[in-house]
């Protein structure tokens, strides 16, 4: 299940190309900040596929200012998408997902950096991580394991956008492996944490950052 709140055309695409490589796919439009949208993203995927195995928690904006220079409006949305959006799905899922399951969250390597002009987004993730901690431990005797991916800087919109060529440069010699990250460096933690092999791996922020922190 593929979930959007405003663009359809991205996610359609992935509908498609995961039906060409032989798997089974569904778009479904929600708004993860609204419970009510929340709770009927989970019954789709329930009437598509039977049941909830794994959960990916990666909605989230990041808008940078100030802390003294943070309007309210700004906070709010923060809060709105990257920590209760996450919430809803969390407490959704921790009712809704079958035995065994796994829960993959987004945090950042933010938090640990504590950069200026991040206070809003860095306090949303670290919220994440303490849920995430702590719902590890409520659905560990349903052998639920449930764990975060902290990426540092990756080459997507998310980061690129306002950015000056000078100022990514910068910030790409920060990291010892001497570039940012790219999508799949990071779908690749999220696999891994998604995969039978990591079936004793829970509660923890895998910090995939290229060594930044």
């Amino acid at each position: 299940m593929i979930n959007y709140s405003g663009n359809e055309a991205p996610a359609s695409a992935l509908v498609d190309k995961i039906g060409t490589a032989g798997g089974q796919a569904i778009a479904v439009k929600a708004d993860v900040s609204r419970p009510s949208e929340v709770g009927a993203l989970f019954d789709e995927t329930s009437r598509a596929f039977g049941g909830v195995d794994a959960i990916v928690n990666n909605a989230g904006i990041m808008k940078l200012s100030p802390l003294a220079q943070t309007e309210d409006d700004l906070f709010d949305r923060h809060v709105a998408i990257n920590l209760k959006g996450v919430f809803n799905c969390l407490r959704e899922g921790a009712r809704r997902i079958r035995e065994g399951g796994r829960i993959v969250s987004f945090s950042s390597s933010v938090v640990g950096l504590y950069q200026p002009t991040y206070g809003a987004y860095a306090a949303t993730k670290a919220g994440v991580e303490a849920m995430t901690h702590i719902l590890a431990k409520e659905l560990g005797p349903k052998k639920i394991t449930v764990n975060a991916v902290a990426p540092g800087p990756v080459a997507t919109k998310l980061f690129l956008d306002d950015k000056t060529e000078e100022q990514i440069a910068t910030v790409a010699k920060m990291i010892p492996l001497g570039r940012l990250a790219e999508p799949q460096d990071i779908a690749a933690a999220v696999a891994m944490l998604l995969g039978p092999d990591s079936h004793w791996i829970t509660g923890q922020v895998i910090r995939a950052n290229g060594g930044a922190i």
